[in-house]
């Protein structure tokens, strides 16, 4: 895999941009950029790139939510993969936007709300109205589009360092969402960026605006929690 490694702006989050990474690739980058975290050796990492085209089955995934099966999926060129970030069963492919936040953390639960937040105003800030279901429970974590969710977020701690975060419909075909239980959600309407903006197949520079755009806004709630932190 080559990255690129963008520190102009944001020297408390390195970000690094990748190419369409088979989920076992990234996951296993993962996890020895936490080890590398937890030893001191790098600073808080945020790895954006896209996936082929895979289901994830999250610790609290059910089998009913893949209901043909994991054969069937992989027949129609969908990998299934499980894997140890929360939540249940979800989608990825190219045009989606994922996210991987490796960072320290001491409340994971205000981790995953401080990603909400920084997704919901780097979408504002290219004209979508995000919001947070925080108040419905967990299984509505994520970032919502009145009532279609937009972002799926899950993540896991070790050692005090998370791995994993969110994936960000920007311009993918949503269609494997309704072949499955998305979320555990049965019934739920996903979106994405391009379906918001009406945009068609003409989304232009998207990805990139918001990968820019999330990391200026995932950067300073970092810096904020810091400062918290440092004043504690």
């Amino acid at each position: 895999m080559i990255a690129t490694a963008d520190k102009r702006s944001y020297a408390t989050l390195l970000r690094c941009d990748l190419p369409i990474t088979p989920y076992a690739d990234a996951l296993a980058l993962q996890r020895m950029l936490q080890r590398a975290r937890r030893a001191g050796l790098i600073a808080d990492t945020l790895l954006f790139l896209e996936h082929p085209p895979t289901y994830t089955r999250g610790r609290r995934s059910r089998p009913e939510e893949l209901p043909a099966g994991a054969a069937h999926y992989r027949s129609l060129g969908i990998e299934v993969c499980e894997t140890d970030r929360g939540g249940r069963v979800t989608y990825h492919g190219p045009g989606q936007l994922i996210g991987y936040v490796i960072a320290r953390v001491e409340d994971v639960v205000a981790h995953v709300r401080m990603l909400e937040r920084a997704l919901i105003e780097a979408l504002y800030e290219i004209g979508v109205q995000g919001r947070s279901r925080v108040a419905e429970g967990p299984d509505f974590t994520g970032v919502w589009v009145q009532e279609r969710k937009i972002a799926s977020i899950g993540v896991h701690v070790a050692g005090g360092v998370t791995t994993h975060g969110f994936a960000l419909n920007v311009d993918n075909d949503l269609a494997p969402f309704s072949w499955v239980v998305p979320c555990g959600l049965p019934g739920v309407q996903m979106t994405s960026v391009a379906a918001e903006l009406q945009l068609g197949a003409d989304a232009g520079d998207l990805g990139a605006r918001l990968r820019g755009a999330i990391h200026r806004t995932l950067s300073g709630a970092l810096q904020e929690r810091a400062l918290r932190g440092s004043a504690a």
